[in-house]
């Protein structure tokens, strides 16, 4: 979506456009500007009403708005928790703010009706400005869409090209020596760049990748690093992954504690569109993912990047969606996918019913679609001395059974697996931001990163504020 910058006026066009997209709105002046038009248009419409002695049509609004927001609220609530439409429950924020959405809905659309001239027309720009204002809150409570460029899956990023990455590599211990000695000094932040994966054997039609590069990864001979394969939710992006976790900070703040190391973080596309579902699987709908994202996307990683070749230095993870594909693949695929990390995943691929699916995308071949299944998966390989951490939101009570039932599976077939539920969140990137807070650096620390890894608890224990380990 992002052309490139020209010297002139293209230059002062691209700038500014920039600016647009990185407008953020889950928090700043934007959602506020908006949530603050609405509150002076309700003040001005019942006021000019009072005003001119139309107390009883305010009363009348007042309660189109209340039976508005109570039947808007009953409607949420059945879609989310009575029915379970999208599959996880949406959360009482969620109920919460649509409620109030339809509330102000009701009093402007009221108002519309009930008054005449420029109150009418007020009335009217008000209804989409209350669209805009429940969606703004709603994406909010998610965290799904953090800019306006993430609407349009802008991605501000420079090509990994531009990095000059050596693959001349020392150990993790020669890079920690140089650095005691002085003779190296590491750059203080990592990078994200955007990626062009070859589907060289799959065919799939993916979108650019993400790639963050750690500090060590920037030097003249880095050392071989570990690998995170993170995959954001559906709908959506390889960038939604860095846009809307806090995945780069951990990681920075790691990475400062143990002279610049970090491991690459690499996002690429399951899906080929926002709105596309691949089941993470080789289908006659979307095409090769699995193929994908096991073979094409590993083999230009290790022919790209400074990576360690062991798949115990490999983790494959994601949200949602994502998530589901991680404990999917890494189960199939053992000697490609040591660890997974996977937050708010499903117990299958879904994308429709069971009978569909298995019609749709695997041309009516069921055992195709039970090898999809992560329990299927973990016990079929089993035993398997992988490891997995699976978390998920509090009030994401579907999701919170699903982390049980994978992990009890992958436990019983050898794998080392750790659960956890992160308080105040539900099917949303806070639950997300939480796990990755403790496996991340537990996980580094495990692949070699650090010379005193701790046991999980006591990685849990520093964040006991926001996660509970599940036993």
């Amino acid at each position: 979506m992002h052309a490139g910058k020209k010297a002139g006026a293209n230059t002062v066009q691209a700038t500014g456009w920039d600016a647009v997209y990185q407008t953020r709105i889950t928090h700043g002046w934007l959602p506020y500007a908006v949530w603050a038009m609405l509150g002076v248009g309700l003040v001005v419409l019942a006021a000019a009403q009072i005003a001119a002695g139309k107390r009883r049509n305010v009363v009348k609004q007042a309660v189109a708005a209340l039976v508005c927001a109570c039947a808007g609220g009953a409607i949420t609530w059945f879609i989310s928790d009575g029915i379970v439409l999208f599959g996880v429950e949406l959360g009482w924020e969620v109920i919460g703010a649509a409620a109030s959405g339809f509330f102000l809905a009701g009093a402007f659309i009221a108002a519309a009706v009930m008054t005449r001239g420029w109150k009418r027309v007020l009335a009217i720009a008000m209804v989409p400005l209350t669209v805009l204002g429940a969606g703004l809150r709603i994406n909010a409570i998610y965290g799904e869409f953090q800019t306006v460029g993430s609407l349009v899956d802008y991605s501000p990023y420079p090509p990994l090209e531009s990095a000059h990455v050596s693959r001349a590599t020392v150990s993790v211990a020669q890079w920690n020596a140089q650095v005691r000695s002085g003779s190296v000094r590491p750059e203080t932040e990592g990078k994200l760049f955007n990626a062009t994966i070859p589907a060289t054997r799959s065919g799939f039609r993916a979108r650019h990748a993400v790639v963050w590069l750690p500090p060590v990864a920037l030097a003249a001979h880095p050392p071989v690093l570990p690998v995170l394969v993170m995959l954001s939710g559906q709908p959506g992006s390889p960038s939604r992954f860095f846009g809307a976790s806090n995945a780069v900070a951990v990681l920075t703040r790691y990475a400062r504690e143990h002279n610049g190391l970090a491991p690459i973080v690499v996002s690429p596309d399951q899906n080929t569109g926002m709105m596309t579902n691949s089941l993470c699987a080789d289908t006659t709908k979307v095409g090769k993912a699995q193929t994908y994202l096991t073979q094409d996307v590993p083999d230009w990683i290790r022919a790209t990047l400074p990576v360690s070749g062991d798949a115990t230095d490999w983790v494959i993870g994601g949200f949602s969606q994502g998530a589901t594909c991680s404990t999917q693949l890494a189960p199939n695929f053992p000697a490609v996918y040591g660890n997974v990390l996977a937050v708010d995943g499903e117990l299958a691929p879904t994308a429709g019913s069971r009978q569909s699916m298995i019609s749709d995308y695997f041309g009516g071949d069921e055992a195709a679609y039970d090898r999809q299944v992560p329990v299927n998966a973990i016990k079929a390989h089993a035993p398997s001395r992988q490891v997995m951490v699976l978390g998920a939101g509090a009030r994401d009570h579907t999701s919170l059974a699903n982390v049980v039932t994978i992990g009890e599976a992958a436990r019983e077939a050898g794998w080392t697996a750790h659960m956890v539920k992160a308080t105040g969140s539900g099917h949303d990137w806070r639950a997300v931001n939480a796990t990755f807070a403790v496996a991340l650096p537990w996980l580094c620390d495990r692949m070699g990163l650090s010379t005193t890894p701790a046991a999980f608890e006591d990685y849990a224990h520093d964040h006991a504020q926001k996660v509970e380990v599940l036993q």
